[in-house]
């Protein structure tokens, strides 16, 4: 099997593909924290990536998919890096989900989505050609800033622990970070999308009931049709069809510039909260999701 052939800018099917995904993250995030009061965090996790194992490995076996290490690679490595991403993915979305039982989604996204910082920090140290520009860091910080000033009602009116929402947060988007860098920097890099995926849904498939259980939730059967329909959507969707085309993105594209996309995703969730919560889409969301589109123009300006 070929490496993917890698890019150095983004093109038309990148740019599709990535707001196809930011546009159903933010609706997941809605999703999420409204079937939670059915479906403990932890419990709702693992379902998705139990499901989204299954489905990967149908999925590759109708397309004649190995998931064997790559000719040519060193399958030590290459497992060791796939149990590392895997513990990283799995790490992660433990935080987010149990983080949003103690704070309101609006206030975690922000925390979380600090992910483009850390991919941008550390990725330059291993891969010299992703290393940014000073007008590319200028959009990172633009789109970070419009997030923030986006989402400032959700920070003053957050409910719970927010402060442990917040830590939550933060550690989910820096384990989602160090996943990227896990990936671009070592074996990993000359995978194929399914076996990505495969390394990061299986680990959390396995460790995810485990931590359910330890932390003593309930695993109901008696599912409402909203929260059923909730899982299905998540798992086929979320876990399963966009994370491959985020997969297939990272191996043939800048992780630096398609990161920076996954500051619209809290800006969608804000959008979709508006319809599904009745809250208001303010003159400010606006002129934040216009800051987003300029820091995303400069990260991906060329030299």
């Amino acid at each position: 099997m070929n490496t993917p052939e890698r890019k150095t800018h983004l093109d038309a099917v990148a740019i599709s593909l990535l707001l196809a995904c930011c546009l159903f993250w933010g609706f997941q995030q809605v999703m999420v924290k409204a079937t939670l009061p059915e479906v403990p965090p932890v419990f709702q996790a693992a379902v998705r990536f139990v499901g989204a194992t299954i489905l990967l490995l149908l999925w590759c076996g109708w397309r004649g998919i190995s998931l064997l290490p790559t000719p040519g690679a060193d399958p030590r490595a290459m497992l060791k890096s796939g149990l590392v991403a895997g513990s990283l993915f799995a790490g992660e979305f433990a935080f987010l989900y149990i983080g949003l039982q103690h704070t309101s989604a609006s206030r975690l996204t922000v925390f979380l989505y600090t992910s483009p910082f850390w991919v941008a920090l550390l990725v330059p140290l291993f891969v010299a050609s992703e290393k940014l520009r000073k007008v590319q860091w200028a959009g990172l910080a633009c789109a970070f800033v419009a997030v923030v000033f986006a989402l400032r009602e959700g920070l003053t009116t957050a409910t719970g622990s927010p402060w442990l929402g917040d830590v939550m947060g933060l550690v989910a988007g820096l384990m989602w970070g160090l996943t990227t860098v896990v990936i671009r920097s070592g074996p990993l890099a000359k995978a194929n999308a399914e076996q990505l995926l495969f390394y990061q849904i299986a680990v959390a498939a396995v460790t995810l009931p485990l931590l359910s259980l330890a932390l003593g939730e309930n695993w109901r059967i008696d599912l409402s049709p909203f929260a059923t329909v909730s899982l299905l959507v998540q798992t086929v969707v979320g876990a399963f069809a966009s994370y491959l085309a985020w997969m297939w993105m990272l191996g043939r594209y800048p992780a630096t510039k398609i990161s920076v996309f996954v500051f619209l995703t809290p800006l969608f969730a804000l959008l979709f909260g508006s319809v599904w919560l009745n809250e208001p889409v303010t003159p400010s969301l606006l002129a934040a999701m216009g800051l987003v589109a300029v820091g995303i123009v400069l990260v991906n300006r060329k030299a």
